[in-house]
């Protein structure tokens, strides 16, 4: 495989809805810590998010006066990838296409030190729309990037580059419905693992999959856990 195998790891509630107030209400409170347990216990490289969720989870909206950062360009007029040399090895890998995401450091500092995400090397995956002031600021803060598109993020090309450039073979998919249809249109995700919550959403919520397309997954293991249904889906076709 030119990619690395991905586990799209969410809670759900029972009609399939992965975000809105249901995910804080106390009814889901068992779901949510089931859901940390399993990530916790899921041998990865990192985890995978879109911009908002990295947004809601990790930047509070931060966002760097780039009128302080040189632009990056080169003669030829190509964006090219940047990769320091010190890597920590377990990576958040933002997909970010514009660039409008802020850091205050290069690794992820979670609040509560949990071990599924604390100490997490940042990696921004970027289209060529990204300001080349913003590729200034994340140099000088030492974040890798990688371009994967012009106008919108090619999932397969990330993943290649994720794995051939990064070194990438396992990654948890915990991104919000718009970044996980993206995968599941590009045929991009081996595994689900699901932990269904015993309520359910409102109609507003949004689904597990944004504009999803039809593929089909085999029935490896179903358990429940005070309350909670804890679901592993594997690919049909796809080995672990």
């Amino acid at each position: 495989m030119n990619r690395p195998y991905i586990i799209c790891h969410m809670v759900t509630s029972v009609d399939g809805k992965v975000t809105g107030d249901f995910l804080f209400s106390p009814e889901c409170a068992g779901a949510t810590e089931l859901y940390y347990d399993i990530n916790r216990r899921l041998r990865s490289d990192g985890f995978i998010c879109g911009r908002i969720t990295m947004e809601g989870s990790f930047t509070g909206g931060y966002y760097p006066d780039l009128s302080e950062y040189d632009p990056i360009c080169y003669d030829d007029g190509l964006k090219k990838d940047f990769i320091p040399d010190a890597m920590s090895g377990f990576y958040a890998v933002a997909f970010d296409p514009k660039g409008r995401l802020g850091w205050k450091s290069n690794k992820i500092i979670d609040p509560d030190g949990d071990p599924g995400y604390d100490g997490a090397q940042i990696i921004e995956v970027l289209t060529e729309q990204a300001d080349e002031r913003y590729l200034g600021y994340l140099e000088a803060m030492k974040i890798p990037y990688i371009f994967a598109g012009k106008t919108e993020i090619d999932v397969q090309q990330a993943l290649f580059k994720l794995k051939s450039v990064i070194g990438c073979e396992r990654l948890l998919l915990e991104g919000g419905s718009v970044i996980n249809g993206a995968f599941q249109r590009a045929d991009a995700i081996d595994e689900l693992s699901l932990v269904v919550a015993p309520v359910v959403a409102d109609k507003d919520d949004k689904p597990l999959f944004t504009d999803g397309t039809f593929s089909a997954f085999g029935l490896v293991r179903a358990d429940s856990i005070n309350g909670n249904v804890v679901l592993n889906y594997r690919k049909n076709n796809c080995g672990a």
